[in-house]
C-alpha cells in the first residue's frame, strides 16, 4: 500500500476505528471534521477552555494532546 493509505494521519483524538484510519486516503481523513478525526488540517485553533498563559499563536500551532498535558492553571482544557 502507498504511504497515504497504510497509516492514520490523525494527530489527535479520533472516533474513527484504527483499521479504517489506516485504509482511508489522507484526503478523506482530512475532509472529516477535526472534532471527529483530528488531523490538524483546516483552520488552526486553540483547545483552551479559559484564560491561558500560553501565547495564542503557540496554542494554535500544537496538537490538542500537547495542550492537554499542560497544568490546568497554565492552560485550562477541561
Amino acid at each position: 500500500m502507498s504511504d497515504s493509505t497504510s497509516r492514520s494521519h490523525a494527530i489527535g483524538d479520533s472516533k474513527v476505528p484504527q483499521k479504517l484510519q489506516e485504509k482511508l486516503p489522507q484526503g478523506i481523513e482530512e475532509a472529516v471534521p477535526n472534532s471527529i478525526h483530528d488531523t490538524g488540517s483546516g483552520k488552526a485553533s486553540s483547545h483552551a477552555t479559559g484564560d491561558s498563559a500560553v501565547p495564542k499563536v503557540a496554542q494554535e500551532a500544537v496538537p490538542k494532546k500537547a495542550e492537554e498535558v499542560l497544568p490546568e492553571k497554565v492552560h485550562p482544557t477541561k
